[in-house]
């Protein structure tokens, strides 16, 4: 009695679900453990005396049905065959109670199935023990999720991932992703193969600071790439620590930032000739400033004779040009680098456009005593282009050659035919280059070192204009140096347009000379004061009855009772602007046929787009090209000399 008393207690008392089964058709549960009642959430008065499958039935969702169909056999077979069968990890789908409520469970068991006889050798029962692996395999699957997951992470990124032993001796398998060297398996690592030389010193110190306080290694430095060529990396490492707190390995990534560096340093050197140019802007700026200051202050002066009186509008006027210049080589490469430049294209004779462009750039190479040789240019070297912008593009190719050369240098000029296109060619045996600034000898801002003085250089934008102008015509533009104090040759290639015909009257760009103009009545409108002076002065001292106003109404006044043949206006007068007081000069009756001439600061194409819309008739940028403006008021004068006729 105790023998059995001590099996009931130990029976119910084990912490593995156990049940004991009639070994009939039913399946009697002839008795159940508390280990089991509790994992299935039953009491003993709930299952005990029922046939198995009816207190524990199949989900009625789950069509397959598999947990208890194998549990059904492995039953069947240890009845038949008399020996122990086991299930290994196999979902059973179990009703659950719990608060008034049922419910479907999946659970997961690893059971066997004993059968036990009497001494006799009848079956008495089949012992059925459950060992509960839900957790487990819930786990398992965790587990295998989080390793597809890794794995897609893996696949997903660019970075090149590596394992280092503790060490960093030895390398496994690292997936270089076709920027760096791939290694399979753990091998010897050579920092030397993977590092640029240049930083091998940085990185093997931060390698040795990351081991020795066992933290993250983290450093941005230049790589050799697959191809050995030069590459930039971030990489970062993190150590793992054992129990005892030592490193046993090292996970780590290598990011290819080649492109973003390269950048940066584009930027950074960009950046740099930016402040340079600025610094020069300022410098060339103050230069002409300089003599027109003294100038003004002689000009104060009440003994000024007038040869020195001459002498020093002269000074004024090359200087107000050469910052004329300036300005008008700042707003250039402004509109043709984005792309607001439309040419005026017709046919060309290159010997021309080169004759033009020598031309304009013979009084420097006349200051600096060098020779000039021009080759023969060949008849067919013809193109279809803008004259203005090709006279711009080789005259500022002269120029720099001048520059650039030595007094008494010699500076070449030639032109010939390759196939369909015309090749240009200046070359000089001036100071060279370097190769790092032929490279970049067309970018916006880009100059050789040039002295304090300023003797040579400029605000390197010539060549960034020289190579856009060339690209807008179809062509291309590259340059040679054989080094410093080799001299240097600048190529130009344009599409040719075969060999014609001068067509009549090519290159007669002078104006006929005509009668000279009647003098004329002039309306000057500047908020300016000094301004709206000094150009009436310099009318009048051609002959001319000119009246001032300084703002727009009065402006109106004094043109209804003067009626001028000609109104140069400010654009940017307070109040009503230029463009606005030209629509209402046009809508008087007194000036309504009055010439209008814009005279203003802004000389963008927009600009003088608003100003034509507005009812101007010409569009002269300040400072005034007097040459310019005497041309308008030419032109003025003889209309109104053609309208004085006619009436008569």
């Amino acid at each position: 009695m105790l023998l059995d008393k001590l099996f009931h207690l130990s029976f119910d008392a084990s912490p593995i679900g156990q049940y004991l089964l009639a070994p009939t058709e039913k399946l009697e549960i002839l008795a159940v453990n508390q280990a089991f009642l509790t994992a299935v959430s039953r009491t003993r008065a709930e299952v005990q005396g029922l046939p198995l499958f009816e207190a524990f039935p199949n989900d009625p969702n789950d069509a397959a049905g598999d947990g208890m169909r194998k549990l059904a056999d492995s039953i069947a077979t240890a009845i038949a065959s008399g020996e122990r069968q086991t299930i290994q990890a196999q979902r059973y789908p179990i009703e659950m109670h719990a608060d008034g409520r049922s419910w479907f469970e999946d659970r997961y068991w690893s059971a066997t199935n004993t059968p036990i006889y009497g001494d006799d050798g009848a079956l008495l029962c089949i012992s059925h023990t459950t060992i509960d692996i839900t957790d487990r395999v819930g786990y398992e699957k965790s587990l295998r999720a989080s390793e597809s997951r890794l794995s897609a992470y893996v696949a997903a990124t660019s970075d090149v991932l590596y394992r280092m032993s503790p060490d960093w001796k030895y390398m496994h398998e690292l997936d270089g992703r076709g920027f760096l060297k791939t290694t399979t398996g753990w091998a010897e690592y050579h920092i030397e193969q993977y590092v640029h030389p240049e930083d091998l010193a940085l990185a093997r110190a931060h390698i040795q600071e990351a081991i020795a306080h066992k933290t993250l290694f983290e450093l941005e430095h230049r790589v050799l790439r697959v191809d050995d060529s030069p590459g930039w990396t971030y990489s970062r490492a993190v150590p793992l620590l054992d129990a005892a707190g030592e490193i046993y390995e090292w996970i780590g990534s290598a990011s290819d930032i080649t492109e973003r560096k390269l950048a940066e340093l584009k930027l950074k050197d960009i950046d740099r000739r930016k402040d340079e140019f600025l610094a020069m802007l300022a410098h060339e700026l103050r230069n002409p400033l300089a003599p027109i200051s003294s100038a003004a202050e002689l000009l104060l002066l009440a003994d000024v004779d007038k040869a020195r009186l001459r002498r020093t509008s002269e000074i004024i006027v090359r200087q107000v040009k050469h910052m004329t210049s300036l300005v008008d080589d700042l707003l250039d490469v402004s509109r043709v680098t984005r792309g607001l430049v439309e040419l005026d294209k017709t046919e060309l004779d290159i010997a021309l456009i080169v004759a033009d462009a020598v031309e304009q750039s013979a009084p420097l190479i006349q200051a600096r005593r060098q020779q000039l040789s021009i080759d023969a240019i060949p008849r067919e070297a013809r193109v279809v282009g803008d004259k203005k912008r090709l006279v711009q593009v080789f005259a500022n190719l002269v120029n720099n050659a001048a520059k650039y050369t030595q007094e008494g240098g010699a500076i070449g000029v030639s032109v010939g035919m390759d196939g369909a296109h015309v090749v240009i060619k200046v070359s000089d045996d001036g100071v060279g280059m370097e190769a790092q600034l032929v490279e970049r000898v067309f970018d916006l801002f880009a100059q050789a070192i040039v002295t304090s003085d300023r003797s040579s250089g400029g605000l390197g934008l010539g060549l960034a204009l020289v190579k856009n102008i060339v690209e807008l015509h179809g062509g291309t533009v590259k340059c040679q140096s054989a080094g410093p104090g080799k001299g240097s040759t600048f190529t130009v290639c344009l599409p040719a347009l075969g060999a014609r015909s001068e067509p009549a009257g090519a290159g007669a760009d002078a104006r006929q000379a005509g009668a000279p103009a009647p003098p004329l009545r002039l309306m000057v409108v500047d908020d300016n004061v000094d301004a709206a002076e000094v150009l009436s002065m310099l009318l009048e001292a051609a002959g001319h009855e000119v009246a001032i106003a300084h703002e727009s109404l009065r402006a109106l006044e004094l043109a209804r009772n003067e009626r001028p043949d000609v109104c140069l206006l400010d654009i940017g007068l307070p109040g009503m602007d230029g463009n606005e007081l030209a629509q209402r000069l046009r809508a008087q009756a007194e000036t309504s046929s009055a010439v209008l001439v814009a005279v203003t600061g802004y000389g963008q194409a927009e600009d003088r787009q608003r100003s034509l819309e507005s009812g101007f008739d010409h569009h002269l940028v300040k400072p005034v090209d007097y040459d310019e403006l005497s041309a308008v008021l030419e032109s003025a004068g003889a209309a109104k000399s053609g309208r004085q006729a006619a009436s008569a």
